[in-house]
């Protein structure tokens, strides 16, 4: 039993049949006026050329062989000047030749004489199927195109050949390219900047195995750009060619500029004297300057202390400062997670046996390499390890863990230490707050660390959270996107 077709009756598809035969006209217009579709007749190819100029049709049954202007010559106009139209040859000549012909001049499908409401009713069941994918791809490609045209970064997508596929108004007034015809140009011919032709010469023939991104600072004009280009590839990891992502951060080099300053002249009025006065106490705590008694020796012991953790403050400033202008994570490299970790434990393994502490890595699954900045990654287990070696009793436990979980790298740090009150657990990442109790108060530190574990984690588009339990331990999930 033949399943009848059912048409969507939201939309008045527009048909128009061109036909000599009146017979074939009458029949068609009756059968699909009664499908609910909007339906014009031509009995000849002049006739319906001159209809289809005046008036937009989205499917045309047209007859192959008719006197005048016969199907096979209109096919060729219909194609060059309505390409959204979709085209059905009616033939009574159904053969292969004539079919195959009608395609190469842009026929959608062909339908022979004689045909029954069945037939018809299919082949426009699958002419509209292809209008709507068709449309939905319009629909998908005005939606992006609006998108990146109101991104305030710059945008440029370029094929293999480096002819431009799509740019948006950002990146043309950042480039000062206005005015130009620009897609299906050449990069070479309207780009006119060697160093972004470079970086895409060097994304285009990366190999396939290989992905990164490549970053440039480009001084253009009064401007500084932050340029970004990597490969675009389809499933089978192919390079289909590149995507280059513009911004602005003349406005951040300038406030980097005066944080450079300010930091400049916090190292030379602050640091040196820091250091001097450190040097001066040690002296006499060396007793170079005269004899020193206990109760003595226990004040400048503090000072000492509290001065060591002033010019460990100004360091830590001087990290954050970089994290902020965003140098940290420009030079990526890919490298071996498992032996990273191995080492972080083996560096701090002293430090915990002189506390009693138990440091271990679990027994890893095969994990992906990471694609970050190492030196930043070293910064982030030294800071969460040598936190949880402090806040960690004697006779503790801290764990380190990795695995794969839903497209990113998830790493553990946990520990059996003094754990986080819950009124802290939402501000242990805020710049200089310390959790303080009776338990916390001789644990010294300059509030910096997490911060900066935060900033680093996030620059790399990765995200950290932490569990907390008063008196059990803390244990903190760092997710890192990995290649």
């Amino acid at each position: 039993m033949t399943q009848k077709i059912e048409f969507d009756k939201t939309f008045k598809y527009k048909i128009l049949v061109i036909d000599d035969e009146k017979r074939i006209r009458d029949v068609t217009h009756r059968m699909l006026t009664n499908e609910g579709f909007e339906v014009a007749l031509a009995e000849t190819g002049d006739i319906g050329m001159k209809m289809i100029d005046e008036k937009h049709y989205d499917i045309i049954l047209l007859d192959l062989m008719m006197p005048g202007i016969s199907g096979l010559d209109l096919l060729p106009h219909l194609k060059a000047h309505h390409p959204y139209t979709v085209v059905i040859v009616i033939t009574g000549y159904a053969t292969l030749e004539h079919s195959i012909e009608a395609m190469k001049k842009g026929a959608f499908d062909f339908i022979s004489k004689p045909f029954s409401p069945q037939d018809l009713r299919m082949v426009i069941a699958k002419a509209i199927k292809f209008i709507r994918t068709l449309q939905d791809i319009a629909d998908e490609k005005s939606r992006m195109r609006v998108l990146i045209n109101q991104l305030s970064d710059g945008v440029m997508a370029t094929d293999i050949q480096k002819k431009i596929a799509l740019v948006n108004p950002a990146f043309l007034k950042m480039l000062d390219c206005f005015g130009q015809e620009i897609s299906g140009q050449s990069v070479s011919d309207i780009i006119q900047n060697k160093k972004i032709e470079n970086m895409i010469d060097k994304v285009l023939s990366m190999p396939t195995e290989k992905f990164s991104i490549l970053n440039e600072e480009l001084d253009i004009g009064d401007n500084i750009l932050s340029v970004r280009c990597i490969p675009f590839r389809d499933r089978l990891n192919r390079n289909l060619g590149t995507i280059t992502v513009t911004h602005d951060i003349t406005a951040l080099k300038k406030m980097d500029q005066l944080k450079s300053d300010f930091v400049s002249m916090v190292a030379h009025e602050i640091r040196s004297p820091l250091n001097s006065v450190g040097m001066q106490l040690q002296v006499i705590l060396d007793e170079l300057a005269g004899d020193v008694t206990e109760k003595q020796r226990e004040i400048l012991n503090r000072a000492s202390k509290k001065i060591k953790t002033l010019g460990n403050l100004s360091t830590e400033l001087l990290d954050l400062a970089k994290i902020e202008s965003g140098l940290i994570s420009q030079e990526k490299e890919t490298f071996d997670i498992k032996k990273f970790l191995q080492e972080q434990v083996a560096f701090f393994k002293e430090a915990a046996q002189a506390k009693d502490i138990h440091l271990e890595l679990d027994e890893l699954p095969e994990i992906p390499p990471l694609f970050a900045n190492k030196s930043n990654m070293e910064e982030v287990f030294s800071n969460l390890i040598s936190n949880s070696i402090n806040y960690t009793p004697k006779g503790g436990k801290i764990t380190i863990f990795a695995a794969k979980n839903k497209g990113y790298l998830h790493i553990m740090v946990s520990d059996t230490g003094l754990g986080i009150p819950k009124e802290d657990l939402e501000r242990i990442f805020d710049r200089f707050y310390r959790v303080k109790n009776d338990k916390t108060r001789y644990i010294t530190g300059t509030g910096l660390g997490l911060p900066i574990v935060k900033s680093i984690i996030e620059a790399h588009n990765g995200k950290i959270k932490v569990e907390s339990e008063l008196d059990k331990g803390s244990a903190f999930n760092i997710y890192l996107p990995y290649l």
